[in-house]
């Protein structure tokens, strides 16, 4: 189980320090159902007010985005598309919006219950391949969004020592926030619960 003070150390680091260090992390969410354990494969980090043009903060707090400007090592949930929820860890200092988007990750823990939320005809690798995937997996709603990573019922149980990892742009971010410029995409190399990635067609270069 997961102790508040590493993750804060941890997290306490802008979003482009902690996403590729999540890589190999286990997050478990426990349910009156049971609990689902997934291990982070693939993340993107996104940054604050005028620095990263791609990230929900980038023009200052609003109430949807608030969590991100809160204390490090917190969800901040949104909703996508008006259909999906998407998770990300909440980095830096309080006051200070980062954070990383967790895109997809194996489920190690609480399979039947995952496949029972996804559909059974799902093949394990497609359980938490993809950051709304993820999220049904694990069975975690938006009203958690600003909820402790730490605290029960969510546990993040970071990796023993960093993994080698691969970069590149981010997944289906529009105008230069999902250019080459933004190369914050970190992922796992030859992991299979890796999503595929998808460039915007109004990515900007």
């Amino acid at each position: 189980m997961t102790t508040a003070g590493p993750l804060r150390a941890l997290t306490s680091g802008s979003a482009l320090e902690v996403a590729p260090a999540l890589l190999g992390a286990v997050l478990s969410h426990t349910t009156p159902e049971g609990t689902v354990s997934v291990r982070l494969t693939e993340v993107e980090a996104y940054l604050g007010v005028g620095e990263d043009p791609g990230s929900h903060a980038h023009r200052g707090p609003t109430p949807r985005t608030s969590p991100m400007f809160g204390p490090p090592g917190h969800l901040y949930a949104y909703f996508s598309y008006g259909m999906h929820v998407c998770i990300n860890v909440v980095c830096s200092p309080v006051g200070t919006a980062s954070a990383v988007l967790l895109r997809a990750g194996e489920v190690v823990a609480g399979l039947e219950l995952a496949r029972l939320r996804r559909g059974d005809r799902v093949p394990d690798r497609d359980l938490a391949r993809g950051p709304a995937r993820l999220t049904v997996s694990l069975g975690i709603a938006l009203d958690q969004s600003g909820d402790d990573l730490a605290e029960p019922p969510l546990d993040l149980l970071l990796p023993e020592r960093p993994l080698a990892s691969a970069a590149g742009p981010r997944t289906g971010v529009s105008g230069v926030g999902g250019g080459a410029a933004y190369p914050w995409r970190f992922v796992l190399p030859g992991e299979t619960t890796v999503s595929p990635y998808r460039r915007s067609p109004r990515a900007v270069d």
